[in-house]
Order: C-alpha cells, then structure tokens, then sequence
C-alpha cells in the first residue's frame, strides 16, 4: 500500500504541466476516484500506473515512485522489459491520455 502519497508535488507539476487530476488518472488507466483514493493513500498503485504518472510529468520513474510513497522497486527498472500485459495497458493509458487532451482542446 502507498503510504505519504505527496499531493502538493504532483498537484504542483500537473499544474506546471497545466494538467489536471482527471489527465493524470486517465494516463494511468485508473476512474478519478480511484486516483483520489491514492491520493488520500487508501488505494495502492501499480509499477504501470507509476510509470504512466512519470511519463506524463516528465519526471524520472524513481521520482514519481517516491513521491508516490511507493519505493522505486515497485515501477519497472531502465532496460527491464514489460510484459504484454503491462505494455497494452501502458498503450491504452496513453490514448486514454490523448482522449482527455483532445477532450479538453475542443472545449
């Protein structure tokens, strides 16, 4: 289980980003109130989820991991492949991610 998930970090870069919660819950695959649960640290996040927060952040995977309140054990290490299960629903958080960029665009 995460512990001493580090809201004002990630609010702050998503707001450096001009994202918003709802893209970084999108990029991860996860509802909005699954991420919000993570957030109060009542909900534990996967190596996957980890690596989508880093890439969307732009921030390296050990980072986010931390500031997570998950050791960097738990995200996927350079140069260690992924497996088809993992690589797909890394696929589908990013055109979850497109989606909701698109989404906002148009507004």
């Amino acid at each position: 289980m995460a512990l001493f998930f580090d809201q004002l970090w990630y609010d702050a870069r998503l707001a450096e980003r001009g994202l918003t919660r709802a893209v970084l819950a999108a990029i991860a695959g996860m509802t909005g109130e699954e991420l919000a649960l993570a957030y109060k640290d009542q909900r534990e996040l996967t190596a996957v989820q980890i690596a989508a927060f880093a890439e969307l952040l732009g921030v390296p995977l050990a980072e986010a991991a931390r500031r997570a309140g998950v050791g960097a054990h738990a995200a996927p290490l350079p140069g260690e492949s992924l497996s088809l299960e993992q690589r797909v629903a890394m696929l589908e958080a990013r055109v979850a991610s497109l989606e909701a960029e698109l989404a906002r665009l148009k507004a």
